[in-house]
């Protein structure tokens, strides 16, 4: 006994050492597979470069660029937390979480954009980061996966509930373009328009039609999780048929699988540092923005609709393609067009009701042309994913839709929100 009493503080020292021990394996590890969990985590060194390039005021090109080349890597590492913290708390909270996180550097940009009252880089950026996606990424997806293959299939009905949706969200921004021609010109006034303007009643029509597509956006969650989920389990059974088969084979490999994915307290960490480093990156290159249109000539618009979503859909484009090149086309489509779909359904209405807490008039009103683009748009993507097949042929055909818009948005100036 007193050998037992004289030990006792022993293992009380032994077990604080081994939970220290386990806390440090637990911080490395979180680091190792985060860092390795992309290719284009390599511009992490451009992090703590962009933070010093805005606090130590370098040129506006430099602090642009250099956070550009930052915002990368922070949205494939928020991307990859989330799928991790997905896969730990369930299928339901994951599609929630997904829904909020996955647009979560759109999100921070946008924010941060709205209360310098950049509404032209805010509205730029949505319809920029939906029409990537539909064009951009979905063309990318159909010639990296047709290149090898005379034809690819996808579910039919999946691709078409989305397209459906991508339509009433085209009708929420053509119905207030319409309604604002067919109003007198406002007089100019700064800050939110006097009521009974025209302007006050497309802010009006905005933040309504915003909040029937947010009700919208929750009720196709509900459609997509819970009254209608088998015909979205193809998707998530294709991502994991490669694990599925392997875990007969091997009792080891299953617990290899097993230490490379994330504890929810690990994925909530990278979560949080990553949103936090993110602000930062995004303030410095939003307040340079101003500058980089003044001494490159670039538009606000140009930038906004083209090189900003580059930064948010990074991640998105790669595992798209990858995925793709697999023949995993349901998971290609659920992630070209789904991410479109809640850029169009959920942050752009979101946008709208942001603005209008902090009294920034944020609406739903794009000019004719920028309707028009996404009109055209939806409507070319409809038609190539109608049959359920798709061939390299038709993704050289969204590539080419999107380098014209590409094109048309570089001749195209800034203009106001009434022009």
């Amino acid at each position: 006994m007193p050998i037992l009493g004289e030990n006792n503080p022993l293992l009380g020292n032994e077990s604080s050492t081994t939970r220290l021990k386990r806390y440090q394996n637990t911080f490395i590890k979180t680091i190792v597979l985060t860092l390795k969990s992309s290719p284009v985590n390599y511009l992490l060194v451009f992090v703590p470069l962009g933070l010093a390039a805005g606090y130590l005021n370098w040129s506006p090109n430099a602090i642009f660029w250099i956070n550009f080349c930052a915002i990368v890597p922070l949205a494939s590492i928020l991307a990859y937390a989330t799928e991790e913290l997905a896969e730990e708390v369930g299928e339901t909270v994951g599609g929630l979480l997904n829904a909020t996180f996955g647009n979560a550097v759109e999100l921070i940009v946008s924010i941060i954009a709205l209360k310098e009252n950049q509404v032209r880089i805010v509205q730029a950026s949505m319809l920029g980061s939906i029409l990537s996606n539909l064009l951009l990424v979905l063309g990318c997806c159909f010639i990296a996966g047709g290149i090898t293959r005379v034809q690819q299939t996808f579910n039919q009905t999946v691709a078409q509930t989305m397209s459906s949706l991508m339509g009433l969200a085209t009708a929420g921004l053509l119905i207030p373009a319409a309604f604002h021609a067919s109003l007198p010109e406002p007089k100019p006034s700064k800050g939110n328009p006097p009521p009974g303007s025209s302007d006050a009643l497309i802010l009006s029509l905005s933040r309504g039609v915003s909040i029937i597509l947010l009700i919208v956006y929750i009720l196709y969650l509900v459609f997509q999780l819970k009254t209608h989920k088998s015909l979205f389990e193809e998707q998530s059974q294709e991502a994991d048929d490669g694990i599925i088969t392997a875990l007969p084979q091997d009792i080891e490999h299953s617990q290899k699988e097993e230490d490379n994915h994330l504890s929810v307290f690990s994925s909530l960490s990278v979560l949080v540092v990553a949103t936090v480093v993110v602000s930062f990156c995004a303030d410095y290159l939003v307040g340079s923005i101003d500058d980089i249109v003044e001494s490159s000539g670039l538009s606000k618009t140009f930038i906004g609709l083209i090189v900003i979503p580059i930064v948010g859909n990074a991640a998105e484009h790669v595992t798209a393609i990858i995925v793709a090149m697999k023949d995993k086309m349901d998971l290609a489509i659920g992630v070209a067009v789904g991410s479109s779909l809640q850029i169009a359904i959920f942050v752009t209405p979101f946008m709208v009701l942001i603005g209008w807490i902090i009294d920034v008039p944020m609406s739903l009103y794009f000019s004719t042309f920028e309707t028009a683009i996404m009109v055209i748009s939806v409507f070319i993507t409809n038609l190539v994913i109608l049959d359920g097949e798709s061939n390299w042929l038709e993704g050289a055909m969204l590539l080419s839709t999107y380098f014209i818009v590409a094109l048309a948005f570089f001749y195209y100036p800034d203009v106001g929100i009434n022009n």
